[in-house]
Parts: C-alpha cells; structure tokens; sequence
C-alpha cells in the first residue's frame, strides 16, 4: 500500500504545464476545453438574461449571444499573448460577467441596448487608463485587500454552484433527485480521477466528468436538441449591428463597476499566480490584465457584446489543475471563438445540463474560496486585518441578504450595491485599508 501512494503522488514533470509551456495538441484540446466548459454557460447566460429584460429576441438574440462567445473568445487569446501592453502573458479565461449583471439590467432597462453598449464602451476605456496606472495604484491592493476580494469571489460563487447543481435557476426540474444525482455523480467521478487517475486521466478530470455525466443525461432524458436544429452553419460577428448611444445616466454606474472589476480582475490574477505557482503577480502582468480587461470590452460594445472580465470559475480550476500554460487556455479560446462562428457547434455546447456543470463547478468555486484564505493567512493576521477582512465580508456578503436596507438609495445605486457581494466587499476593504493606521507593534500570533 505504502508503495502505490508513493507512485499515486509522485510529481509529475509539469515543466510543459508552466505559463510558458506548449504541451501537446492531444493533451492541449481537452485540457482547454475544460476552462471553455466551465464558463460557457455563464458567458451566454448573461446576454440571454439582459434580452429578455429589453424584449429582444430572434435574430436580435441571436447576435448578441454570438457576439458574447467571439469576443470573449478574443478576449482570452489577448491575455494570452498580448498585443504591446494588452493583455496579463497569463491563462486568464475571459467572458460576460454575472457581476455586470445587476448593472447591465438597470442600464438596459432605462436606455436600452444600444445605451449598455455605449455605456460599455466608454467604461472600457476608462478601465484601460487604469491598468496604465496599476504601478502607483498597487500600492492600495496589499495581501488583506486582494485575499479578501478572492475569498468573497469564491463565497458569493457558492451559490451559483448550488443552484447550477439543483438544475439551474428557472428550470421547471429545479431540485428534483434527478439533477442532484446527476451533478453528485459529476462531482465526486471528478475527484475520484484527480485522486487517484494518472496521466490524462487526472489532469483532465474535470472534461471527463463532465463527458461522462452528459452522456448519463442523454439516457435520463435530460438533454434538450432543439437549439442545434434552428442553429445555422456559419456566421460573422457584425459590427454596429447595435448603434452606441451615450447617455451620463448610463455611464456612470458603468465607471463604477468598471473600477470594482479592476480591483476583481487583481484578485483573479493574484489567485491564478497564487494557486497555480505560489507567488504573486507582478506590476507587468497586473497591469497588461487591467488594459486588456478595459480594451477587450470597448471592442466588445463595437461588436454587440457585453463587458468582458476575467471569470472566476477558471482561477479555481487552475488552483485544481496546477496547470498554468497559458497555451492550453488559448487552444480552449479558439474553441470558443468557433462556438460564435459555427452557430451549431455552440448550440451543441449549449446543450450541456446544468446539473452537470454545477457538480464540476462547485469543485472550482471551493478551491476560489480556499485560494482567498490563502492569501490571507500568507502572512500573519494582525488586529488590523481582522477588522478590514470582518467588515467586508459582513457588508459584502450581508447586505446581499437583505436588498431592502438599501431602499433609501438611488435605484442604480441600490442595484450596484445590493446584489453584488463584490462590489460591496471591494469596496469596503479598500476604504479600511486607506482609512484604519497602520499597526507600529509586531503582528499578534
């Protein structure tokens, strides 16, 4: 027994799995089409949503959720591999945020489609000015700061990955013992590869979980092929298809968030230096994500999609993996871009039950959250930490809960702050951060 867990554990020789590394195309494709799996629903979902809130459907819909999976697709390849200064030189997956959401509904409802894209596109220049000026800025984003900003990333993902688990939100099997066997038996085939699989096998876990859990759907009746038929074979992204229109109303909350997922995107970034090499980002890759965070989405509106940013989802998978090639997450980028193009193919993926992703998902929401209280035990936690880390999640997380304590505010600020735990955390642990002094005693044990 002592032997086989010594062979279980030995290291594998992960030099072609570093930032830099180019493993082979058979290893490449699967392991890139895990980070695609994990975050193509939430990237579609967040158009999809904002449609039915403006009324729009048809062909109108079916532009914006091409749009959403090309140019989030682009998005990740310019992290990747940078152009000039744009982009981190890191695997960082780009898509459609849930955290625009509550803003981009308030937008949208008030100046419609074409003043969310016109919104979007002057908040992604304002976010690329502040990647230019992230040196200076870091200062603000100590250990107590980002580590918070992650660990209320992975708890307020959470229930996102219940809820994909249960069947997903509006689903008319909600709950039932079917979706829960399903994402239970997804869940615990991925663990039982990573443990204990070797090779392909453990590395992509993740894939073949999801694999294995979709064909058990096809037998339980749980797939649904209608959106491949109406699918077309081919489609180019157009332009303008959505005029920009700029409104100060619909600015404004969009330079906030803007700044909120600024400091979101530092803590993703920390969390993938962090989880997947155990050191932190530098002032280059930091600021190469910021501009690429902000130009990404300015080109993002030109071409009727949403604000891109970094997601969640592939950090964990990266702090789970160990697997920090920024190649294989270009190789899945591509995949996606594919989706938008070939209409069929991403209607196939879009096939894929909720339940399934949500057993592979809470796996990586888990290790977010692990990532955070990482990084803020990473060194001593002093009086000090203890209140900004407290209050911010007390605010981020509590206020949440409780939507109508922020009746007295304006409707756009109350939406801002009352359905984004990370708005109000980030928020909250910057300003102690600049407003509590700094401890002149040796740090308590």
């Amino acid at each position: 027994m002592k032997n086989f867990l010594m062979k279980r554990d030995e290291p594998i020789n992960r030099s072609k799995y570093d930032v830099d590394g180019i493993p082979p195309l058979r290893e490449a494709v699967p392991l890139g089409l895990q980070h695609i799996f994990a975050m193509f629903l939430s990237n579609i979902a967040v158009p999809i949503i904002v449609a039915k809130v403006v009324g729009i459907s048809g062909r109108d819909l079916t532009v914006l959720v091409q749009s959403a999976m090309v140019m989030a697709g682009v998005a990740t390849l310019i992290q990747c591999y940078p152009i000039w200064r744009v982009g981190s030189k890191l695997p960082v997956v780009m898509g459609s945020s849930f955290g625009f959401l509550p803003t981009n509904i308030s937008i949208a409802s008030g100046y419609g489609i074409s003043g969310l894209l016109g919104a979007t596109f002057v908040g992604g220049l304002f976010c690329a000015g502040l990647g230019f000026f992230i040196t200076p800025l870091r200062r603000f984003f100590p250990k107590v700061v980002t580590g918070t900003v992650v660990l209320t990333i992975g708890l307020s993902l959470l229930p996102t990955g219940i809820t994909a688990m249960a069947g997903g939100s509006g689903s008319p099997t909600f709950g039932s013992g079917k979706n829960w066997l399903v994402s239970l038996f997804v869940m615990f085939l991925v663990l039982l590869l990573n443990q204990f699989g070797k090779g392909m096998a453990k590395t992509s876990s993740i894939l073949i979980a999801i694999i294995i859990g979709y064909i058990a759907t096809l037998f339980l009746n749980m797939v649904e092929f209608g959106a491949i038929n109406q699918a077309s074979w081919f489609s180019l992204p157009q332009p303008f298809y959505f005029p920009l229109v700029f409104k100060w109303g619909a600015i404004a909350p969009m330079l906030i968030m803007f700044v909120v997922t600024a400091v979101e995107t530092v803590g993703d970034v920390t969390a993938i230096t962090m989880g997947g090499s155990d050191r932190e980002p530098t002032d280059k890759e930091l600021s190469g994500a910021i501009l690429a965070n902000g130009i990404t989405s300015s080109l993002a509106a030109m071409f009727n999609s949403l604000a891109n940013t970094s997601f969640s989802q592939n950090v964990g998978m990266i702090s789970f993996t160990k697997m920090m090639s920024r190649y294989i997450v270009a190789v899945g980028s591509v995949f996606l871009i594919a989706a938008g193009l070939i209409p069929k193919f991403g209607a196939m993926l879009s096939t894929l039950p909720q339940a399934v992703i949500g057993g592979a998902s809470i796996i990586i929401f888990s290790q977010i959250t692990l990532t955070g209280i990482s990084i803020l035990t990473s060194e001593p936690l002093t009086d000090r930490s203890k209140v900004i880390v407290g209050l911010s999640l007390v605010f981020g997380l509590g206020l949440t809960q409780v939507p109508g304590a922020m009746v007295a505010l304006p409707s756009f600020l109350a939406t801002l702050f009352g359905e984004s735990a990370i708005v109000i955390a980030c928020l909250a642990a910057l300003s102690l951060n600049v407003i509590l002094p700094k401890e002149q005693t040796s740090p308590q044990k």
